[in-house]
Parts: structure tokens; sequence; C-alpha cells
């Protein structure tokens, strides 16, 4: 089997696994690519591309079966697709060092956040409607930000927010995580897209694998979440995927 049919295989998965828990696939994707030689602006716009895919195709599901807290979303739509491309025109202007490093700061914390058991279920509306828009907005702001500069699309921040600080009950909060997910990653795609940054000819059959991926991942939580050996397995695969990042930017590589 050729290295391009591996890598399908492998994006099916990631984002079969990663929208179970409301993180498209981008988390993965980006560091992914940067260790297989994309450049980092090539590298960030096909994962958000992927993290796009996965994350619409896993939204739609949930919607179907409204999992989905729209007026906890739309806040953090506006404003992480507003910020996105913010993100998108610092990358493609920060050198490959530094770029690495934030990247590897962002995996080691996504894996310390993932070996985390999840919050119980929450009572929703513990946190005030206008608090929930302005909490909502500001962490939107940011997430599409660092989001749009990594390439990951920003579900890594979203759950945990939405669970710990808007206290979101947690099927609720990785659904809502994947539907706010798919429109921040497009707008910062289309950063990229404006500045020439795209390889069509790999964006588009991985898409389909992300497309499916992102189907099956939604109607496997749909009825049932199993979070601790995914939340273990991938944990070990960010922080190895850290190192990696450490080492290549202290390698200059």
């Amino acid at each position: 089997m050729s290295l391009s049919g591996i890598l399908w295989i492998f994006i099916f998965f990631v984002s079969l696994v990663l929208t179970m828990v409301g993180l498209g696939g981008g988390l993965i994707f980006s560091p992914l690519f940067v260790i297989l030689g994309f450049a980092k602006a090539d590298a960030a716009s096909a994962s958000l591309f992927l993290n796009f895919i996965a994350a619409g195709s896993a939204a739609y599901t949930y919607s179907k079966k409204k999992m989905i807290d729209f007026s906890l979303a739309l806040p953090l739509i506006v404003s992480s697709s507003l910020a996105a491309p913010i993100g998108s025109y610092f990358n493609v202007r920060l050198d490959t060092g530094p770029f690495l490093i934030i990247m590897a700061v962002v995996l080691a914390m996504a894996g310390g956040r993932m070996l985390m058991s999840p919050a119980g279920e929450v009572e929703a509306g513990a946190i005030g409607s206008s608090k929930k828009i302005i909490g909502g907005i500001g962490i939107g702001a940011c997430i599409g930000v660092v989001g749009g500069l990594l390439g990951i699309g920003g579900g890594v921040f979203i759950v945990p927010l939405l669970i710990y600080v808007l206290k979101t009950p947690i099927k609720i909060a990785a659904a809502s995580s994947t539907f706010i997910v798919c429109f921040s990653s497009l707008t910062g795609f289309l950063g990229y897209a404006s500045m020439g940054r795209i390889d069509w000819l790999f964006i588009l059959p991985a898409a389909v694998a992300s497309f499916a991926g992102g189907q099956a991942g939604a109607r496997i939580m749909s009825t049932r979440l199993k979070g601790k050996s995914i939340r273990i397995i991938f944990s070990v695969l960010l922080f190895a995927l850290c190192v990696k990042l450490v080492c290549q930017s202290m390698l200059g590589r």
C-alpha cells in the first residue's frame, strides 16, 4: 500500500476518534503533516480543511439527534470565525522554530487534558445567558486566533471551557464543539486559500476519508461515549508528537 493510502486510512481513524470527543481532527493532522515534511502553512491549511470536513460531517449527525446547544454555540462561532483568519495571517509570518514550539506546547496541554477524567453531567443554565454570550465571544476570539495559527480548529480548548466554565453537559459540549469548530476551521482555511496555500491534489482525496471518519465517530458517540481508553491512547500519541516537534525545532529540521 502506498504512503498516500496509509495516510488516508489514518485520517479516517483520527477523524472518527476525535469527532467522538468534540475535537475534529486538526489536533493530529497539523503536527503530523509538519512531521511528514509539509511547509507549516501547507500543513495548517490542509489540516483546517480536513478538520472542517470531519467536524461538519459529525455536526450534521449531532444536530439531527438534537445534541447541539445552538444558543451557546452561536457567540463562539461568530467570534472564532472572525478571528481565525488573523491566526492564518500570523502563521505565514512566523518562523518555523517558534511555530513548532507553540504547537508542542498546545499538544502537551491537549495530552494533559485528555488524561483527565471528564466532568460528570452538570445542570445546564448554571451560568446566566448574558454571561454565556459575553464569555462565549471572548473565548471564541482567542480560540479562533490560536486555531487559525496552528491549523487545529480550536476544539481542544472549546470542550473543557464549555464543560468547566460554562457548565455544559459533556455530550452536549462535545457535540456543540464540533459545530463550532467547523466554522472556525472553514474561515481559517479561507485565510490560507486567499494566499494561495492549498494543495488540492492532496486535500480532496483526504477529505473523503475525513468525512467518512466524522460520520462514523458521530454515530458512535451519539449512542455511547467511551472516553477512558480513547483518551489514554490519544494522550500518548499527543505527547509523542510533542516530543517529536520539540526535537525537530531544536535540530532545525
